[in-house]
């Protein structure tokens, strides 16, 4: 049985994303958010305790994060957006930025696209690239860990920005441009709607690898716990394939060359 609709995959391809609710149990969800309390060395009963906007808790593998990253639900929506079999598993979720209704303000709130390739400097993120074909990247993926509303600093998504992101780096080449090259010219993009990536503990938000994201400030009473992991491809995506063998992720990148 198959995870998106038509419906669904037509909406990621214009809008960027799709949200899939349920995409792992809620009881994995807790699991994995206990974890993180105790990762953050905060108490969950204690707001005096939450001191930081944001706490990065580094790669874990455990077993709770490898089930929620590996359901059938999300492995047939990725079959279906970036092509059967053409990624590889998630045994970790990558970082967790988690986030608190601090009296301090986060600092790591600008707009931007993921990258996908080391620079020059492996060690420097800033200097990691993004080119056309998004380079060993499938998709972004946001993993809600707890319940997450309009107040509790959900990830803001300009709509359909993936599209203008294909136009920029067409002219690129292979070596397309860096983290912060791309940033700088996010402000040049036409104005888009903004969407705010709330939803309850267990969603998914699958993105285009280009679409442009941002944090927030949390203005809530509850933390928020996420990863938000890249899908790594096993082959390149190629818009110069036939159309009927295009993925979802290709044929945005070329309906944004076709605009």
């Amino acid at each position: 049985m198959e995870t998106l609709t038509a419906a669904q995959i037509n909406n990621f391809t214009d809008n960027g994303f799709v949200k899939i609710e349920n995409a792992f149990p809620t009881e994995i969800a807790a699991d994995c958010r206990a974890i993180l309390w105790k990762a953050t060395q905060c108490d969950p009963d204690n707001p005096e305790s939450w001191t930081q906007p944001v706490i990065r808790i580094g790669e874990l593998g455990l077993e709770p994060f490898k089930k929620a990253a590996n359901t059938q639900i999300l492995h047939t929506a990725f079959d279906q957006l970036v092509g059967k079999g053409n990624w590889l598993p998630r045994h970790t979720l990558g970082s967790f930025p988690i986030r608190f209704p601090a009296k301090e303000q986060a600092n790591d709130t600008g707009w931007h696209v993921d990258a996908s390739f080391a620079g020059e400097d492996v060690s420097n993120y800033f200097e990691w690239r993004i080119n056309i074909h998004s380079k060993s990247r499938g998709l972004l993926m946001l993993f809600l860990f707890s319940d997450v509303a309009e107040q509790d600093a959900p990830t803001l998504i300009k709509v359909g920005s993936h599209l203008d992101i294909a136009r920029i780096l067409a002219p690129e080449g292979e070596n397309g441009l860096s983290f912060i090259e791309l940033a700088k010219r996010i402000n040049t993009l036409p104005e888009k709607e903004e969407i705010a990536a709330t939803g309850k503990a267990g969603s998914v938000y699958l993105c285009h690898p280009f679409i442009v994201h941002a944090a927030q400030n949390h203005y809530g009473t509850t933390p928020k716990f996420m990863a938000q992991p890249s899908l790594m491809t096993k082959n390149d995506f190629n818009i110069n394939k036939p159309g009927d063998e295009l993925c979802p992720v290709e044929k945005a990148i070329l309906k944004g060359l076709s605009m």
